[in-house]
């Protein structure tokens, strides 16, 4: 039995049943899906980068380019188009999801080598291929034409790069056979294959260069107690070349047909001549943390009628405050189009609000959101409530949709309790230190970075997976060391 599971075929058939399962039972769409699908049909038609707006063919910038090239490319070769194509395009996915299985194994079993052992450690590539196989989270969104499934596969080679480079500040020679390359210089070389690779997943999702800010960062604490400030500039450097290398063409390509060097999407993902509701959005943000509200408000903004009873009552400080949104809502609902007038009475609400309650704004809210996009079961693509309580009545009312949340829930605490346990295990291996701060340092940096987003969605902390599984790999990378340590010396 022990040989069955250490076999990594075994492990991609049990991951490859179920994101099949997902796909053929569950399969999902959203309203990027969509955004996504348009894009790429009149990239491949029309070989313009565009969207219809208005019935005309508009360039625009709003998304990065690798989704839609990839869906591009599936439609050429398989002659189909959007809604036709979804079930191809899932299935792809599928394979793409199952080589980030390996790559993540890779990643875990290389942070489990020793200074006196850099073999790839076997026990713990297949505990992490086993926990990336079967965990639900990152299997389920296989079936949704979206960019999670890439953006992690991405992010997850580009952590296996920069687990080399880091090593080799401290072992040069680390995975090196030979010695074609000047061991001096492996570091950067290494660097600027991160740099590419991350650039490659930045034109998937654009927040992708934070892995980067992480690993300069770890770089800063390894060069700067050697006093070699040199080497830490050329190997961020590198990295920010490998980077820049990859998206110049993007940002050619905006500025020719744009007039601006994008090098990125834009944050707010608006049309040219949008009126982009930054005072709308600042009121959200003194209160809106959980994804379900988005639902009742954000998303329905400029295209279906927004509800006062319908927002939480958090949401509002006063009777007279109230009062207030409701009468900006009852002018915004007679069109549906939020002007430059009330949005500018949002903003002016948001900084009231803000001003009475700043700690409200900047801390508790901002924690909220974490807890809720960390914490979250999931389940936005599976036809469950999410809700478990009041226990009784969920459990009269749907005991399936109870229990199918409930095991949801207690497995992302697994996954995020292994990641941290696996990081405290730190002192256990100290030549890999670097890497274990690198990796829960990014885990931090996107944490942060997504609490201020206006729209927390769990879908988004889907790329910090890799991280979290190759450090709760770490747990048992090497039980029989441990065990050995502790017993007594035979007299």
């Amino acid at each position: 039995m022990k040989r069955v599971f250490s076999n990594p075929l075994v492990a991609l058939v049990a991951g490859l049943c179920l994101r099949l399962y997902f796909v053929l039972k569950f399969p999902a769409n959203s309203g990027d899906t969509v955004l996504y699908e348009q894009i790429a049909t009149n990239w491949l038609k029309h070989h313009v980068y565009a969207m219809t707006v208005g019935g005309a063919i508009t360039p625009v910038d709003l998304r990065m380019p690798g989704y839609p090239a990839f869906l591009a490319i599936l439609y050429a070769l398989t002659g189909r188009t959007g809604d036709d194509a979804r079930l191809g395009v899932m299935l792809a996915q599928v394979g793409v999801d199952l080589l980030s299985c390996l790559v993540i194994a890779r990643l875990a079993a290389l942070l489990a080598c020793t200074s006196g052992d850099p073999t790839p450690n076997k026990r713990a590539y297949a505990v992490a291929l086993w926990l990336a196989a079967l965990c639900p989270f990152t299997a389920n969104y296989t079936a949704v034409p979206l960019t999670e499934v890439f953006a992690t596969f991405w992010i997850a080679l580009a952590s296996v790069a920069l687990l080399v480079a880091l090593r080799r500040v401290q072992k040069p020679d680390f995975l090196l056979k030979s010695t074609h390359l000047p061991l001096g210089k492996s570091v950067e070389y290494s660097a600027l294959g991160a740099g590419l690779v991350v650039g490659l997943g930045t034109l998937l999702r654009p927040e992708t260069p934070l892995l980067l800010v992480a690993a300069a960062v770890t770089f800063g604490g390894l060069f700067f107690q050697r006093g070699n400030y040199r080497r830490w500039f050329w190997a961020c450097l590198a990295m920010a070349l490998g980077c820049l290398m990859i998206l110049s063409p993007w940002a050619i390509r905006n500025m020719i047909t744009l007039g601006e060097p994008q090098f990125l999407a834009p944050k707010n993902s608006n049309l040219p001549g949008e009126l982009v509701p930054y005072g709308f959005m600042a009121w959200e943000k003194t209160w809106l943390y959980r994804v379900r509200d988005c639902y009742l408000v954000p998303w329905k903004l400029n295209e279906e009628a927004i509800n006062i009873e319908e927002i939480p009552a958090r949401a509002f400080d006063t009777v007279e405050e109230k009062q207030r949104v409701a009468a900006i809502l009852e002018q915004y609902n007679n069109d549906l189009t939020l002007t430059p007038e009330e949005d500018a009475a949002f903003a002016q609400l948001a900084r009231e609000r803000t001003s009475r309650h700043p700690l409200r704004t900047y801390l508790w809210l901002p924690a909220a959101r974490a807890a809720a996009i960390w914490f979250t079961p999931r389940i936005e693509l599976l036809p469950v409530s999410g809700h478990v309580f009041p226990l009784a009545q969920m459990r009269e009312d749907d005991p399936v949709d109870q229990e199918v949340t409930s095991l949801l829930f207690v497995l992302n605490l697994f996954y995020v309790g292994l990641g941290v346990w696996g990081a405290g295990n730190w002192r256990s291996n100290p030549s890999a230190r670097p890497v274990v701060a690198f990796l829960a340092l990014f885990l931090v940096i996107r944490t942060v970075f997504l609490t201020t987003l206006e729209t927390p969605e769990p879908r988004y902390v889907l790329v910090c997976f890799p991280a979290l599984i190759a450090l709760g790999a770490q747990v048992v990378a090497r039980p029989s060391d441990v065990r050995l340590r502790k017993l007594p010396l035979a007299r």
